[in-house]
């Protein structure tokens, strides 16, 4: 039952990986529904609640359930905990203990230091869950899944620049059109390295990568009128969406 509680919470909380995940082969399933619904717990505790200890204290649980896993100690009974220990293995719980580490940073309304900084938070958020999914399901080289997660990782960013900063965050170094433009270039550079070096990753990880399948559109946007991030208007069409997803599921394309 406990993976089943893991599908149902990505499906309610992160439609695009539960439509990632249902295309792959249901072994594969077993084990990035539970990554993912670990993702959608860590994602979320920075923001129900205004009080930065309890949200502290809501992402050490999970830090401290990701140690017992690595450590091979039965854990703390939870749906997700349950799942997670059936499928991670004690690589994949040390990175997504870097993941959740990373999601202190939403906590607080401090702005990232520098570049650096920026990249590492990407690199952390959406590379280590990418890696760790690819992996396991037998991934060995990971440097063209990290370039793709990093396209991947700016673009989800680009897309939720208008509700952060309701929330009072401050997500961009330069919020100005020219500082927009950069950080897409930084991020189609990557995601053109991850494309030239394809034929590095295996065809079973694929359905993986397919979780990051608006991040080209979503940065030939912005390439094109890096605007669109400040007026919320990025992403595509229902319609064109379910198209674009269909079409790289059908053809094992992840790019």
């Amino acid at each position: 039952m406990s993976f089943h509680a893991c599908a149902a919470l990505v499906e309610k909380a992160d439609p695009e990986r539960f439509r990632a995940a249902m295309a792959a082969p249901v072994p594969a399933r077993k084990i990035l529904f539970p990554l993912y619904a670990l993702n959608v717990e860590v994602a979320r505790a920075p923001w129900v609640t205004k009080e930065p200890m309890i949200a502290e204290m809501r992402l050490q649980w999970w830090r401290d359930a990701l140690e017992e896993i690595a450590q091979g100690v039965t854990p703390r009974k939870h749906e997700v905990v349950d799942a997670l220990a059936a499928v991670l293995d004690a690589e994949g719980a040390t990175l997504l203990d870097g993941l959740i580490a990373a999601r202190r940073w939403d906590i607080y309304s401090d702005p990232f230091e520098d570049q650096t900084h920026m990249d590492a938070y990407i690199d952390a958020t959406s590379g280590h869950l990418m890696v760790t999914a690819a992996r396991l399901l037998g991934q060995g080289d990971q440097i063209a899944v990290r370039d793709f997660a990093y396209a991947a990782g700016v673009a989800n960013l680009f897309r939720a620049i208008p509700d952060l900063e309701e929330r009072g965050r401050m997500p961009l170094l330069d919020g100005s059109e020219a500082g927009v433009l950069a950080l897409a270039q930084r991020a189609q550079v990557r995601l053109d390295a991850a494309v030239e070096a394809r034929r590095q990753i295996s065809p079973l990880t694929a359905p993986v990568l397919f979780a990051g399948y608006l991040a080209r559109p979503v940065l030939r946007q912005i390439l094109s009128d890096p605007a669109k991030v400040a007026r919320g208007a990025l992403g595509l069409p229902p319609f064109r969406e379910h198209l674009r997803f269909a079409h790289l599921a059908l053809r094992g394309w992840w790019r």
